[in-house]
């Protein structure tokens, strides 16, 4: 054992005997193989210590406990970081008619949010990013389940996202007076308004901007799939969000959208499905990030042609399905980091951990893959030093599964324990 892990281990054993911390809540989780972070070697039996949320400890071997000290044996199990989907819609499920949009109450976004985080949760992802909802549904969401009165992951929320007027994002195919009375108000055209959209989003709560930099797939505008804002448009609303401290999500498909976007500085690129070298080029040259979203065409593959989507959409789909997972193999070629999100919603919740294989087939090891969903996902939010990886100081957001997902990406599917925040998911 090294001196200074020996020496956290002790100072946590000390703790657990002593009066002064008879209020912490401290749980010893033994761990029959640990990653504590996906670009380093696994390490063998070891034993972890958790105090009130925060790891404290990790050392080598199974360290003796106080006879009343909380125990998790997982000595069969191998144990890593909790894992992050950057891209979910919590408050939806897939297949909805877009009309539903008139009828169903924000409020029921919330109903449907507490049953998705919890299938999130015990997927093994305990950090998300709600990329869009109703104005303050994914707010209440994550207040929720911080507060632990229900049960769920972490969640960094968006609320509305900001679109042009009738573009992806918008509310669309309705009548206009229909439009006028479900509009959330965050349409924007020309950089002042934007600017001030950005500064509404904020004030809201919302963590994250998100943008719908080009046209969508599932939205019943049928213009395209291109950009949508101007590059002026665009670099007030990243230089705004920045300024407020907010980085920028931007739901982006065709490639001179996803360059206009990556060279306004927007954050990270959603979905990219049709990022050629140049779009990569510029998002590399301006350290925007690619979340692929890679399951959320199976779920739209595997609702084609049923009668689920409508013809405007259809059409969209098929020009879209043959490019998916190119942009990653170019993306890992030239050095363009890749994050972990899946679309959830468009696919059901709880299948989120299904985006790995996907990867793999793209391209990545399942080094690469799981660290996709820890290290660089962390990275991405400005969260390394709290989320991603199993050292002293770290929350506690943990997962354990059987076998070695470095060998076998595809045992992260079936998650046999999982804990966030210190807390672990029932």
């Amino acid at each position: 054992m090294q001196k200074s892990g020996f020496l956290a281990l002790a100072a946590a054993m000390v703790a657990l005997g002593s009066g002064a911390a008879a209020e912490a809540k401290t749980m010893v989780i033994y761990a029959g193989r640990v990653i504590t972070d996906p670009a380093k070697p696994a390490q063998g039996l070891s034993t972890i210590v958790v105090t009130d949320g925060r790891i404290t400890a990790i050392s080598p071997g199974r360290a003796p406990t106080p006879a009343d000290t909380e125990v998790v044996d997982l000595s069969d199990k191998t144990v890593l970081p909790g894992l992050i989907d950057l891209h979910v819609h919590l408050t939806g499920d897939p297949g909805g008619d877009y009309r539903n949009e008139a009828v169903e109450p924000d409020e029921w976004g919330v109903v449907v949010g507490v049953k998705n985080a919890a299938l999130t949760l015990k997927a093994g992802f305990t950090t998300v990013r709600e990329a869009g909802s109703g104005q303050y549904s994914a707010f209440s969401l994550r207040r929720g389940t911080a507060q632990g009165f229900i049960e769920g992951p972490r969640i960094i929320a968006a609320g509305p996202a900001l679109s042009i007027v009738g573009g992806h994002g918008d509310i669309t195919g309705f009548r206009e007076d229909v439009h006028d009375v479900l509009d959330a108000g965050y349409t924007c055209t020309g950089a002042v308004e934007c600017a001030e959209k950005v500064r509404k989003a904020s004030r809201a709560g919302a963590d994250i901007i998100k943008i719908t930099a080009t046209g969508g797939v599932l939205s019943q505008q049928g213009r395209g799939l291109e950009g949508h804002f101007t590059s002026p448009e665009l670099q007030s609303i990243a230089d705004t969000a920045h300024s407020l401290g907010l980085k920028v999500m931007a739901h982006a498909h065709g490639a001179r959208g996803i360059e206009a976007a990556a060279a306004a500085g927007i954050d990270t690129i959603d979905h990219g499905t049709f990022a050629d070298d140049n779009a990569l080029k510029g998002m590399k040259a301006k350290g925007s990030y690619l979340v692929p979203t890679l399951m959320a065409f199976e779920g739209i593959r595997e609702r084609l042609g049923k009668g689920i989507y409508t013809p405007t959409v259809e059409n969209k789909i098929r020009m879209t399905l043959g490019e998916v997972g190119k942009a990653v193999t170019r993306a890992r070629e030239m050095g363009v980091p890749v994050a972990f999100g899946t679309d959830a919603g468009v696919f059901e919740h709880g299948r989120n951990a299904s985006e790995f294989a996907l990867l793999v087939k793209a391209g990545l090891s399942p080094r690469e893959a799981l660290a996709s969903a820890t290290t660089v996902a962390a990275k991405a939010l400005s969260m390394e030093d709290e989320l991603g990886r199993i050292a002293p100081g770290m929350s506690a957001d943990m997962i354990a599964v059987s076998g070695d997902p470095l060998s076998d990406i595809s045992v992260l599917e079936a998650v046999d324990w999982v804990m966030v925040r210190g807390r672990v998911a029932k």
